[in-house]
């Protein structure tokens, strides 16, 4: 299995570069891209502009006050998209607003955790994100070929005719 890559939305390039020395480690060998701006992080999911041959992350560590596009925005975004809706999300934060935590949950982040001021505690907060998301989460498994959407999960495909939508369940039978 291919290590987890990893995508960073973060306009602050002190904060940027704490959180990736703290998820490097020479036993885990997980890419990080750093993007500096909402609209950058949109562009690399979608794999538009410079980004259209990059693989999607299997995590994505996303700041709430970033320019161009706010992290909150980028988050609808993401959960809104059905190739993109399943990769976890992680509000990493300087803000502890309680509006902006309900919002992040309503928009379905999987956690929201608040940027700490001392370097030590906040290398240590970075350090216990990597060791839940990626050494003990088993991670969704995502299609990582730039330019087609297939299915996320390609066992399981559906009769056309089927409405979807109805308001019993598909039984095992209609589902091929």
């Amino acid at each position: 299995m291919d290590p987890l890559e990893i995508l960073l939305v973060e306009d602050n390039p002190d904060h940027a570069e704490l959180i990736q020395q703290a998820l490097s480690d020479e036993k885990v060998l997980n890419q990080i891209h750093w993007v500096k701006d909402g609209q950058a992080g949109l562009d690399f999911l979608f794999r538009r502009s410079v980004y259209t041959k990059v693989r999607l992350p299997g995590l994505i560590l996303l700041d709430i006050n970033l320019p161009k596009i706010n992290g909150l925005e980028v988050l609808k975004e993401i959960k809104g998209d059905p190739n993109l809706r399943v990769i976890p999300v992680i509000i990493l934060t300087t803000s502890d607003r309680d509006e902006e935590v309900a919002a992040s949950y309503l928009l379905g982040t999987n956690s929201f955790v608040t940027k700490p001021v001392k370097f030590a505690e906040f290398f240590e907060k970075v350090t216990s994100l990597k060791r839940y998301w990626l050494l003990t989460n088993n991670g969704p498994i995502l299609s990582n070929s730039p330019g087609e959407s297939p299915p996320l999960f390609p066992s399981v495909t559906f009769k056309r005719d089927q409405k979807m939508f109805e308001d019993k369940p598909l039984t095992p039978r209609e589902i091929q």
